[in-house]
């Protein structure tokens, strides 16, 4: 990381080193103290620079209301409500609120994508996004996922191996969501008898909707967070960590919304709610994985 010191900050953003000492003071320019001294990464100071652009009238475009769509998620829903961000929540799955995203109908699309060749397929997602030559990409969380099955286990699923071969029902989840991404890339590693896998259809929006198809006994397992397990009093048979992160403009990032949400993942208080939902790992939150 390209760290500049006031000085070289003052004079990479042509200030004098008073207006930045203001801008320090304010809160309003992206910087560290460390060991007394104050530090200005240079890629948050473009990204800065960049959020304020002018744009001549006839090119500007309408500031994306203020919605996190994408995947549902139990701790972000309770980071939106906490942070005093004032965002919204559209849950509809990875795609649909990438695509919201890149239609300027949400702020941010929070995506958890899989692909078989590949263990971390969201840089790689957003790097290939037409239309989003800006995007940028914010860890939100590590978190677990797996098959959600009734209080005891009754069928006594330990894999995915074991829901086809005791033909276990499972619910599922609409095409372009993150778990269905995740089901369909284990599915082809298994190979041709995935085909067998008995789904329950219509497939559920959010990942609470597939815990409840599981707890009413519509499904004997369906793929979801462990933290939705717990909120839905479901057993819970552990597949992999996935990231979950955060999707957004560069010129968004600074908008006090975001701001305000990143904010608070640097506060023991979403620590602590990350361990009380469980299935979280947050040593990562708010730092951004991919730029271009």
């Amino acid at each position: 990381m390209d760290l500049l010191t006031t000085a070289e900050a003052a004079d990479y953003l042509r200030l004098k080193e008073r207006k930045l000492y203001e801008l320090v003071a304010e809160g309003a320019i992206p910087c560290s103290k460390v060991t007394g001294k104050w530090l200005f990464p240079r890629h948050e100071l473009d990204r800065w620079v960049l959020s304020g652009l002018a744009t001549p009238v006839g090119m500007q475009a309408r500031p994306a209301p203020p919605i996190v769509g994408g995947s549902q998620d139990n701790l972000l829903e309770w980071a939106l409500r906490e942070s005093n961000s004032g965002l919204a929540s559209l849950p509809e799955g990875s795609e649909a609120g990438v695509a919201r995203l890149l239609r300027g109908e949400v702020l941010a699309a929070a995506i958890h994508y899989h692909a078989a060749d590949v263990d971390d397929a969201n840089p790689r997602a957003v790097a290939r996004l037409a239309g989003l030559h800006d995007g940028v990409l914010v860890s939100f969380a590590k978190r677990e996922q797996g098959l959600l099955v009734a209080p005891g286990n009754p069928k006594n699923i330990s894999s995915l191996e074991d829901v086809l071969a005791k033909k276990a029902s499972m619910a599922v989840r609409q095409k372009g969501a993150g778990a269905q991404m995740l089901l369909d890339v284990m599915l082809q590693r298994i190979g041709p008898t995935a085909a067998q896998l008995n789904r329950l259809l219509p497939p559920c929006l959010t990942g609470p909707d597939l815990a409840n198809a599981v707890a009413s006994g519509k499904a004997d397992c369906g793929i979801a967070t462990r933290s939705a397990a717990k909120a839905a009093r479901l057993d819970f048979v552990p597949l992999q960590f996935e990231h979950f992160d955060l999707a957004l403009r560069q010129a968004d990032f600074f908008r006090p919304p975001i701001q305000n949400l990143l904010a608070l993942l640097r506060q023991d208080r979403f620590v602590k709610r990350a361990s009380e939902l469980t299935g979280y790992d947050v040593a990562e939150a708010g730092i951004i994985r991919y730029a271009p």
